[in-house]
């Protein structure tokens, strides 16, 4: 009992007494079980974090701040990969709290009814982030992304671009964002749906697969930077400049997208913001404090650059 308060009190215990207990446990490599501390606490210091794959780079100013607030305030971060395969979400979430995390903060919305359920019955406080909804299963922390694809056809159009595109990963919010696009352009357009999480490569193959539909295409909205990226280098392979033949925009405004060449258009979202947030509210909760709002819109703006000029 001397040992554990030295250890997790040691102002109660005399100063002699936590130097022999110090040099115990140098000797003896002793490191604290959290798990049966938690026991007693009942709490585990653990959030579980969920996200369809930790390569994706748009994610990572997320997971850095998300990580930060969380270890300040003495929690750590677990993650699990959901790989973009919805099929997965349900057993990954039961292994999750079968952990029994204070938390669980998801990239994304949980779209299996029975997660949902499960969750809302286990009573763990539950962040979904990067997307929104008016009914989350706990708390959300995202934007829509109808909106940014309604805004990026809207950009174009108001630029006078007629014949316009798309390449887009084949995950949800993606989808999302083509059903905003044409939806403002009231039509159809050439699209090239590739496997999430997109690449360079898959950006070039989207570019040749768009222009086999219709090679008048002007402008090309990417639902990624690494997509955008990949279309640019395979129209300079073709001998189209860009933006003079063909207009590129992306989404999630990449550490690199400023300074490709030319410069890159992109979708700029506040990733690092939405994982400061959602650590916040997760930490409130934790600690049975109230919160301002439930669902937070943190919205999103088009950087315009170099990529996209008018016609002509």
């Amino acid at each position: 009992m001397t040992a554990s308060r030295s250890l997790s009190n040691p102002g109660v215990v005399a100063q002699e007494t936590i130097e022999k207990v110090r040099k115990a446990v140098e000797a003896t490599g002793y490191i604290p079980n959290l798990v049966a501390g938690g026991f007693k606490s009942k709490r585990s210091l653990l959030i579980a974090g969920l996200v369809p794959a930790v390569s994706v780079a748009q994610f990572l100013p997320t997971l850095q701040s998300m990580t930060q607030v969380l270890d300040r305030a003495g929690y750590q971060l677990i993650l699990g990969q959901s790989g973009y395969d919805h099929s997965r979400e349900e057993p990954l979430l039961h292994t999750m709290i079968g952990r029994r995390p204070d938390g669980i903060i998801i990239t994304g919305l949980v779209h299996s009814a029975a997660a949902r359920a499960r969750l809302q019955k286990v009573g763990i406080p539950v962040v979904e982030t990067w997307d929104l909804t008016d009914h989350p299963v706990d708390m959300v922390v995202g934007f829509s992304h109808i909106k940014v694809g309604s805004a990026i056809a809207g950009f174009f159009l108001a630029r006078g671009y007629k014949h316009l595109a798309i390449a887009t990963g084949d995950d949800h919010r993606g989808a999302l964002r083509r059903e905003g696009f044409l939806a403002a352009c009231g039509r159809e357009v050439p699209t090239a749906m590739v496997p999430a999480p997109s690449s360079m490569e898959l950006g070039r193959r989207a570019l040749s697969e768009v222009l086999a539909q219709d090679p008048r295409v002007e402008a090309i909205y990417c639902s990624s930077d690494q997509l955008a990226q990949g279309v640019m280098a395979e129209a300079l392979a073709r001998g189209l400049r860009v933006p003079g033949d063909l207009a590129v925009c992306g989404f999630g405004n990449a550490d690199f997208a400023a300074h490709s060449q030319p410069s890159l258009t992109t979708v700029d979202v506040d990733g690092a913001g939405i994982g400061k947030l959602a650590a916040e509210m997760i930490i409130a909760r934790c600690n049975d404090q109230p919160i301002s709002k439930s669902i937070v819109d943190v919205g999103f703006q088009i950087v315009e650059r170099q990529s996209t000029a008018a016609p002509g």
